[in-house]
């Protein structure tokens, strides 16, 4: 007589199975780390990063309409910055990545054709609808596959040549964009449309990351998205270091990434090419890979004064470029670039200490969501100003606005840390 029991005793065999699956589990989710790597590199191989400026300029949008096609750009960015967050949680950081994809690719496909304000800015809205459903969802799972493999404390490192990986593809593909835009505009965004094609061999081949519960994976998506934004919303209230970081880097990079672009027509009122400018953008790119390397070695020295540096300094490259002077604006562009990448990974890596895995891709969203918005207020602005008082002013005036900023915020900060003394 044979009885049947309902549960069995684990044998040496099975826990070695056991074992060995979950060993190899990890190895998977640590894959995910050089597929990132990548991804990141081939993603970066924006050819447009370089030219977009220019070539909107060359399809008759003045530099205020080209702040506008770029402030709906970030506009598009706060409308969906959340629910694709919220939605990546749900359903998977992986297939959001791989959604991320064909937005790019179909974005390029209307940029190519565009040639009105209206389709430019549907285009700008498409890739940003793209952007947000990658910007939470791949630093999530890089970082949650590392949680879950032990080995979260890199998670610094793995950033900091993430950056650089960026800094080597942008500096490919700024040389090589200004090449192909001398000579055909349609060349350079049919190229940037094969690059978002092979962007999706790496995501389709990760692993996604455990980070869920069983309760939400039932909740829909609508509850996901309320539920993740009283949640983000009550994080934010209780925790005020993660609002302060997420307020001042957005202002700061928010200006970095003006200085970036409108750099291009900056060079090109001086009376260089395309090709000149897409070198001078390298020089600034070299120079920003290095600073994403060393990011970690400057923090370990430097510290919390890290910020407070790279922030002088970027806002000293604004007041520089009113001299007009191609060898020093270089100089400075370069500098820039150099303290925003090292500044990059730090902010990163403050944040994922701070922010609880069920909630990592949603929160991040929400840091990009304050970018856009300092990016809105920035540039549109900066556009139509140049427009009226000449782009060199405008630059030399937000280089003075960034310096108020920061004397202001740190103020802002020794009130607050008295305050707090006086209490106790």
């Amino acid at each position: 007589m044979v009885f049947h029991t309902k549960y069995k005793t684990k044998t040496k065999s099975d826990k070695k199975a056991v074992s060995l699956s979950e060993v190899q589990r990890k190895n998977r989710l640590l894959r995910n780390v050089a597929l990132d790597y990548i991804n990141t590199f081939i993603t970066n191989l924006n050819m447009q990063s370089s030219i977009w400026v220019l070539y909107l300029a060359y399809c008759g949008l003045n530099l205020a309409q080209i702040g506008v096609v770029e402030g709906i750009y970030h506009a598009t960015g706060i409308l969906f910055e959340i629910p694709s967050g919220a939605v990546a949680d749900l359903l998977g950081r992986k297939r959001s990545m791989v959604l991320s994809k064909l937005c790019i690719a179909v974005s390029c496909i209307i940029m190519l054709f565009a040639r009105s304000f209206w389709f430019f800015a549907l285009s700008f809205a498409v890739q940003a609808l793209g952007n947000n459903l990658n910007s939470g969802s791949e630093e999530a799972l890089v970082y949650d596959s590392m949680k879950y493999a032990g080995q979260e404390e890199r998670y610094i490192g793995v950033c900091s040549r993430l950056n650089m990986i960026i800094e080597v593809s942008q500096g490919i593909a700024t040389v090589v964009g200004g090449i192909l835009a001398e000579y055909s505009y349609f060349w350079c965004y049919s190229a940037c449309l094969v690059i978002a094609v092979l962007a999706l061999v790496p995501v389709v081949l990760m692993t996604e990351a455990p980070y869920a519960d069983t309760q939400n994976s039932r909740r829909s998506v609508r509850d996901t998205v309320v539920g993740h934004f009283r949640t983000c919303y009550e994080i934010l209230r209780l925790d005020r270091r993660i609002l302060k970081l997420i307020i001042y880097y957005s202002v700061l990079f928010a200006s970095e990434t003006l200085l970036f672009f409108y750099s291009q027509q900056y060079y090109y009122d001086l009376g260089y090419n395309k090709i000149q400018i897409s070198l001078i953008l390298l020089v600034m790119g070299g120079v920003s890979c290095i600073g994403a390397v060393l990011s970690g070695r400057l923090y370990a020295i430097l510290g919390n004064k890290t910020a407070s540096i790279g922030a002088c300094v970027i806002a000293a490259a604004f007041l520089v470029y009113g001299f007009q002077n191609l060898f020093v604006s270089i100089i400075a562009f370069a500098v820039a670039g150099f303290f925003n990448a090292v500044l990059y990974p730090i902010q990163s890596e403050q944040l994922n200490s701070l922010i609880p895995s069920g909630q990592r891709a949603t929160l991040i969203s929400v840091n990009s969501m304050f970018f856009s918005i300092a990016m809105i207020l920035l540039f549109p602005l900066a556009g139509i100003l140049a427009d009226r008082w000449g782009l060199v002013r405008v630059l030399v005036g937000i280089g003075g606005m960034l310096i108020a900023f920061l004397v202001l915020w740190q103020y802002f900060i020794r009130t607050c840390r008295l305050s707090k003394l006086l209490d106790k």
